[in-house]
């Protein structure tokens, strides 16, 4: 029996996971997958490429900004939320005091020089644009806290019901304004005040319009605990900050390996087109999407169990099964993307399709960011966070040194690989390092097995390149088994075990 039940205890704690995956990761999944059909919206219906270079790049530049505002206070507020030294209250509302007042100081001071940043991002004629994203970039910043404080309450649904809502309200309110409104010109109430020729402007009205309603959904987390004796406190902010501030750098460099392609393809392609080729680009990369839904839906559930799990006796287990189960199913996904792109380009205008050689390079790059998560806990359990600075900001130097000499001769492919490339490297570097700190037993065994299976039926799939396209969809569809039964094989002694 004392065998037994630490097998039984991290069998319990992967359930839990695994619930707690799948309601973040349903919520995640429908939202990503509902904002996913904004793309072929946008492709469709925007006047040309170069509309959608510009909701790729500005959205880029947004990512950056999300993270320099929360300066690592999610993580933060999960690890001292967690410690029995301090109260949880006490935690949540000093953080969101933190994060609520650089906010707003941003905010005020993007609007104040809207104009000045407007011409340095080379959009001087839409000014706008820069002052409406600061807005939402603040308040999403804002709302990061509220939103950490109810994954820390295991508030999965309410969660996933708030996320939910800002999806559709911003789906809704670009259907009405680039596809409704153009149809409905010659009503007066339409006219009143409708511009036809600001186009993709409204892209940015729509989203200011959906973050500002979830923002006011989010009253009663932002209110809680306020009529306590647990507020805000100097002494615990101190230690958050020296906790959190190297996450800034992480969170920064980490950003930056995801957007740098998107933020500097427009200042380093020699081309007129830059920003059609950006558009390009940004759709293709938004078809390998479906990796990011997995990786985003998992984090959300996986970074609060670690650290509640930190203190038990089969903690390092349960984080091992957790990157093996990680690695197998982000290895079906990407089989299944490769597999069905002839079915998934659809999805955006054919104009685009020249882009989508870079679906599966950006599918491997969603992979290894995937699993340098996985492996980013062991520096962030034991309080080593700088050594996370120096993975990412490595990270980033590798990214910013590929693009800067590859992309202004091989165009958005270098873009794609320059990530590609930064994230096989720190990824190695985190396991090779952490293993000093924090020997998590990671099965390289059936981890290394299961890449070979998958690399193989990638191989088999890629050579049957000449096949008719039904047929060859065909084939994959028999190799993706392959790849299922292989995995479930390598798994069943493990499996039968824990049935026992």
């Amino acid at each position: 029996m004392e065998n037994s039940s630490p097998m039984k205890g991290k069998s319990g704690a992967m359930q839990i996971l695994a619930k707690e995956t799948a309601i973040y990761g349903l919520s995640s999944i429908i939202g990503k997958f509902l904002n996913w059909l904004l793309v072929p919206l946008y492709t469709y219906v925007l006047a040309q490429q170069a509309d959608y270079g510009i909701v790729t790049n500005l959205y880029a530049w947004t990512a950056l900004l999300l993270v320099i505002l929360t300066y690592g206070m999610e993580t933060g507020f999960f690890r001292f939320a967690n410690d029995a030294e301090t109260n949880p209250t006490t935690v949540y509302r000093t953080a969101m005091a933190s994060v609520g007042t650089t906010s707003l100081l941003f905010a005020l001071l993007c609007w104040i020089f809207r104009g000045t940043i407007a011409a340095l991002l080379g959009y001087a004629d839409h000014q706008e644009f820069v002052g409406l994203l600061a807005i939402v970039v603040a308040m999403d910043a804002f709302a990061c806290i509220p939103f950490s404080f109810l994954r820390y309450q295991k508030k999965a649904i309410r969660f996933a019901v708030l996320k939910l809502l800002f999806v559709i309200l911003n789906i809704a309110l670009n259907i009405f304004f680039l596809v409704l409104c153009p149809r409905w010109q010659g009503s007066v109430l339409i006219d009143s005040w409708y511009d036809p020729g600001y186009g993709v402007g409204y892209v940015f009205v729509a989203n200011i319009l959906a973050t500002g309603i979830q923002t006011l959904c989010l009253l009663p987390e932002v209110l809680a605990g306020g009529r306590t004796e647990h507020n805000f406190s100097w002494d615990l902010l101190k230690r958050m900050l020296r906790y959190s501030l190297p996450l800034l750098v992480l969170g920064v460099c980490g950003i930056m390996n995801q957007t740098l392609d998107r933020i500097l393809f427009p200042f380093l392609y020699p081309g007129d087109d830059a920003q059609a080729q950006l558009g390009i680009y940004g759709a293709c990369f938004k078809v390998a999407m479906v990796m990011m839904m997995f990786t985003q839906a998992f984090r959300y559930a996986y970074e609060p169990f670690v650290f509640a799990k930190q203190k038990e006796k089969d903690a390092l287990g349960a984080y091992a099964d957790a990157m093996k189960y990680y690695v197998y199913f982000s290895y079906l996904i990407m089989l299944g993307m490769v597999v069905y792109l002839d079915l998934l380009k659809y999805l955006i205008a054919p104009s685009y399709w020249d882009g989508l050689r870079v679906v599966p390079v950006v599918l491997w790059t969603y992979i290894f960011q995937g699993i340098y998560f996985n492996l980013s806990f062991w520096y962030k359990l034991t309080d080593k966070t700088q050594w996370g600075a120096w993975f990412s900001f490595l990270g980033m130097l590798i990214t910013l040194g590929l693009q800067v000499v590859l992309v202004p001769k091989y165009g958005y492919m270098a873009s794609a690989a320059s990530s590609l490339v930064c994230y096989f490297v720190i990824m190695i570097l985190s396991y090779v390092v952490g293993r000093r700190y924090l020997a998590i037993p990671y099965d390289m065994k059936r981890i290394a097995a299961a890449t070979a299976v998958c690399l193989l039926v990638l191989a088999v799939y890629y050579a049957l390149g000449g096949m008719n396209t039904w047929l060859r969809m065909a084939a994959g569809t028999g190799l993706i088994m392959v790849y299922t039964g292989a995995v479930w094989m390598m798994n069943r002694s493990v499996i039968s075990s824990r049935g026992r």
